[in-house]
């Protein structure tokens, strides 16, 4: 008789970004070119100072590095949090407010199980990154959608977060900017937004990973939660070094908090886990020197891609796809009833000059049934060159989809 498994991880959720995978691998295996706009990978090269903060390294052992994170890096942390205006917010970061974490993941692990017990609930903004729910699937903690729409930009509305609540709501989890909606707050949403968490007692946990990814006029960063006055309790960033220094295979994030309680629970868990990894933190304190230029220039180019990409989707009939204002996603309608399905057909049935094109189907993005049935996630992650052509084996397979 087998053994059995735990309703836990019978019922995990499977990830949308990653589960259509042996289909992809079945196409390559045909020897059809997929082209992977499912999953956040970006195609920049990782910058010169990162590289070279592994190459540097030199000691005679690789040692555990300290719970919470090499001090030398996490005061480096502190300086460039604190060049993001968040001395509005209260008193400046420092070195003790900063744990770092083995990528950002493990940061909102530990933010959830620090302020949920089992049977608690947070509410997400939803279309949410998936992995808010898998987290707080593996906590014993549910998963209670605040809907965003896409006619409105996927804005998120204190009244519908304050609807929401209820007395098992322990946290409001949400990115600024989003993934996989590539909305941005303005600081007076953050603030609207706060209010409501001061009211009911929540903590405001905003996932800042692609706060550099911006293309509103006159803006570098978005606004940062730690930013805003009377949050101190109740704000936590969290933050990873993956997208902003292309650099997803190096496993260093972190969470930000003034709330001390917090911050210690958090410890004790990282304790348990000994240590994040002690090279990669070494090449991410080196990667802090990147030059400004290198940003504005990758910026520039996920900007450009957006463009390209905004433009070829809303010229196909019965496609729409919203302009998004941050990161490198966007969710786009399609005219099908199940994009899960025509994803599989593309990946299975499909190709245009031996080529094919990978989608996140968008549903899996959602808490509601039946929300986002017919709408995919698109990382704009390849050269513009690239999306025009999935653009172009998109409109195909929607033709071909008709037809079949």
């Amino acid at each position: 008789m087998p053994l059995s498994l735990s309703r836990r991880g019978l019922t995990a959720p499977a990830s949308p970004i990653r589960r259509l995978m042996p289909y992809a691998d079945a196409a390559r295996a045909r020897g059809v070119h997929v082209h992977h706009l499912n999953i956040g990978q970006p195609d920049l090269p990782t910058p010169e100072a990162f590289i070279n903060g592994y190459r540097d390294y030199a000691g005679p052992v690789l040692a555990y590095s300290p719970s919470q994170g090499l001090a030398s890096y996490r005061e480096a942390l502190a300086v460039y949090y604190n060049t993001l205006d968040t001395a509005a917010g209260g008193r400046a970061i420092d070195a003790d407010d900063i744990l770092v974490t083995t990528g950002g993941s493990e940061a909102l692990l530990f933010t959830i199980a620090a302020a949920c017990d089992p049977g608690d609930a947070i509410l997400v903004a939803e279309p949410y990154y998936t992995n808010y729910r898998g987290f707080a699937h593996m906590l014993g903690v549910d998963v209670v959608p605040v809907p965003t729409f896409l006619k409105e930009d996927f804005a998120v509305s204190a009244q519908r977060l304050r609807d929401a609540c209820t007395p098992r709501t322990r946290a409001f989890v949400l990115p600024s900017p989003g993934n996989p909606t590539g909305a941005v707050l303005a600081y007076d949403e953050l603030v609207a937004l706060g209010q409501v968490c001061v009211d009911h007692d929540l903590f405001f946990v905003v996932d800042e990973v692609y706060r550099e990814f911006v293309y509103l006029d006159g803006r570098h960063t978005a606004a940062s939660v730690l930013s805003v006055p009377g949050l101190d309790s109740h704000a936590v960033v969290i933050d990873s070094v993956s997208k902003r220094y292309s650099a997803c295979g190096a496993r260093v994030g972190c969470l930000v908090t003034r709330n001390r309680e917090l911050y210690a629970a958090t410890l004790k868990f990282a304790q348990a886990r000994l240590s994040p990894p002690t090279v990669d933190q070494l090449a991410a304190h080196a990667a802090l020197s990147t030059p400004r230029a290198w940003m504005e220039e990758a910026v520039a180019e996920y900007r450009k891609r957006r463009d390209v990409l905004v433009a070829a989707l809303n010229a196909i009939d019965g496609v729409f796809a919203p302009c998004p204002a941050g990161a490198f996603y966007l969710v786009a309608d399609l005219p099908v009833d199940d994009a899960e399905a025509f994803c599989v057909f593309l990946l299975s049935e499909f190709e245009l000059d031996g080529e094919t094109v990978m989608f996140a189907p968008a549903e899996g993005f959602y808490a509601t049934p039946g929300a986002g049935r017919n709408q995919v996630r698109i990382a704009y992650v390849l050269a513009a060159d690239k999306l025009r052509r999935a653009v172009r084996i998109l409109a195909a397979g929607l033709a071909a989809w008709r037809d079949r």
